[in-house]
């Protein structure tokens, strides 16, 4: 397995970064465009356990699989969450998201995603996978925050 972390300082209150990762998904959209639907299949009381149909573009192509909720804490000036799915039986993924109010007009944004190959060939695809993509969201979700 293979993760990678990435934390930024985002000029944007700590509700109006959260709407982008907790949020609808045309909020969602704004951040990860290529996804295409997000409905729920299965909602917990405390959304831990909860479970989403959700597709998304990848070329041509739109794939379809179950995001689970594995953490969620939405406090006032601490939330997170921590979501996982299987990719096209090939990787088990996790995303977590986590803010922390620095001010009210000021947000710490940390991200970690791990990408656990199901198949031996996958394994050195993964190994040498740069950071490049978490950069650039993490980079994403901060211009959308501060420019809305």
């Amino acid at each position: 397995m293979k993760s990678w972390s990435k934390e930024i300082e985002i000029h944007a209150p700590i509700e109006k970064v959260w709407k982008l990762l907790d949020g609808n998904v045309e909020e969602m959209q704004k951040i990860m465009p290529q996804i295409v639907s997000h409905e729920p299949l299965k909602l917990t009381s405390n959304k831990v356990g909860s479970v989403y149909l959700q597709k998304y573009r990848e070329g041509r192509q739109i794939q379809e699989y179950e995001v689970r909720t594995l953490e969620y804490d939405n406090q006032s000036n601490y939330k997170k969450l921590k979501i996982g799915f299987n990719l096209a039986h090939l990787f088990d993924i996790t995303a977590q998201y986590e803010l922390e109010r620095i001010s009210n007009q000021t947000t710490l944004f940390k991200y970690r995603t791990t990408n656990q190959p199901l198949k031996w060939f996958l394994k050195p695809l993964v190994m040498f996978a740069s950071d490049k993509v978490v950069i650039q969201f993490v980079e994403r979700v901060k211009k959308v925050a501060e420019v809305e």
